[in-house]
């Protein structure tokens, strides 16, 4: 049996969204993915990084509260999340370039 994302502290429905487009369809599976891993994926969909969405994650699979994170640990978090966002983000198909596309929106 499998547990809903949105079980995890922290984590509602939107994110639990993202989660699935990602193919990340339970708690456990975010679980066995890691933070890390979990949030590349996410980005890779298309969806636009978030700092305060990266961390809320991270907190969130730790069991704490997402204003939890601060000062070093904070920092820390912040220099990981760069470091996925450069290697899981392409602007091109963000999902805002994405939906411009679908309505014949181009960028030339």
């Amino acid at each position: 049996m499998s547990t809903p994302v949105s079980s995890i502290r922290n984590l509602g429905p939107a994110f639990e969204a993202s989660c699935t487009a990602a193919g990340i369809h339970s708690a456990e599976e975010l679980r066995d993915l890691g933070a890390d891993a979990a949030y590349s994926a996410i980005l890779r969909t298309g969806v636009r990084p978030h700092f305060i969405g990266y961390y809320v994650l991270v907190m969130g699979l730790q069991g704490r509260p997402w204003n939890d994170c601060k000062g070093k640990e904070k920092k820390a978090l912040r220099v990981k999340f760069d470091a996925i966002k450069a290697d899981s983000h392409d602007p091109v198909t963000s999902e805002f370039e994405r939906m411009m596309n679908l309505i014949g929106v181009r960028n030339v």
